[in-house]
C-alpha cells in the first residue's frame, strides 16, 4: 500500500511540475512578444505620422497587449483546473486506502473471533470435525504444534464425552503489524461432561495473533491473559 502511495504521489507531483514550467514558459513567451511589440511600436514612430498611421498606432498596442494577456489568463485557467483535477485523484486514493485499511482489520477481527470460537467450541461427537477445522483456519507454528497434539485431544475428548461451546463477550484488534495483528477476545465457555452436571461457564480472555497469507488470514498464534 505503501508503494502505490509513493508511486502516485511521484505522478501527481511531476504533473504539478511539468504544469508549472508550462507555465513559466508561456510567461516568457508572452513578455517576449511584449519586449518586441514595444520596439515595434519605436521603429514605427520614426516615420512621419499621418492621420491614418496615427489611428493605426492607438489601436495596434492595444491589440498586442491584449493578446498575450488573453493567453495567459486561460493557460491559468487551465493550470487551475489540471491542479484541483491533481487533487482530487489523490484525495481520492487516499479514501481508497482508507477503506482498503478498515476492511483489513475488519478481517483481522473476525478471524481472531473464529478462532477463538473454534478453540472452545469441541462436541466429542463431531471431535475430528472440530479439530480439522481448527487445524484448517491455522498456520505457522501454532498450526504444527496443535496438529502434534490433535490426536490426543480427539481421544480425551471422546472419552470424556464432553462438549465445550464458546461464545464472544468482547473482541477487538490491539495492535497491527503489516500482514500481521493481534486481537483480544473475551470468550464464555459452557462445558459439560457424560454423568456430571453442568458446570458454570468459564470466563477467559485469549490472544489471538493473526497473519494474511495472500488472500487469506489465519490464526499463527494463541495464548491467554488474566
Amino acid at each position: 500500500m505503501a508503494d502505490d502511495a509513493d508511486s502516485t504521489e511521484r505522478t501527481v507531483n511531476g504533473s504539478i511540475d511539468v504544469l508549472t514550467h508550462s507555465v513559466k514558459q508561456i510567461r516568457e513567451s508572452v513578455d517576449t512578444s511584449a519586449c518586441d511589440g514595444d520596439s515595434d511600436t519605436a521603429e514605427a514612430g520614426d516615420d512621419e505620422p499621418t492621420e491614418a498611421d496615427d489611428s493605426d498606432d492607438r489601436d495596434a498596442p492595444a491589440a498586442r497587449s491584449a493578446a498575450p494577456g488573453m493567453k495567459l489568463a486561460l493557460v491559468i485557467g487551465l493550470a487551475c483546473i489540471l491542479a484541483l483535477g491533481a487533487v482530487g485523484v489523490w484525495l481520492g486514493y487516499g479514501a481508497y486506502q482508507v477503506r482498503q485499511t478498515d476492511e483489513l482489520l475488519n478481517r483481522f477481527l473476525a478471524v481472531g473471533k473464529q478462532g477463538a470460537l473454534n478453540l472452545t467450541t469441541i462436541d466429542y461427537a463431531e471431535a475430528d470435525a472440530d479439530v480439522q477445522r481448527i487445524l484448517d483456519s491455522s498456520t505457522g507454528r501454532f498450526h504444527d504444534d496443535f496438529s502434534q497434539r490433535a490426536p490426543a485431544l480427539v481421544d480425551v475428548v471422546k472419552k470424556a464425552q464432553s462438549k465445550t461451546q464458546g461464545s464472544i463477550t468482547e473482541a477487538g484488534v490491539e495492535s497491527v503489524n503489516g500482514d500481521t495483528a493481534r486481537v483480544i477476545v473475551g470468550v464464555a465457555v459452557d462445558t459439560s461432561n457424560a454423568g456430571s452436571a453442568d458446570q458454570a461457564p468459564r470466563h477467559w480472555r485469549m490472544v489471538i495473533d493473526v497473519q494474511k497469507l495472500g488472500d487469506t488470514v489465519k490464526v499463527s498464534n494463541v495464548g491467554f491473559v488474566p
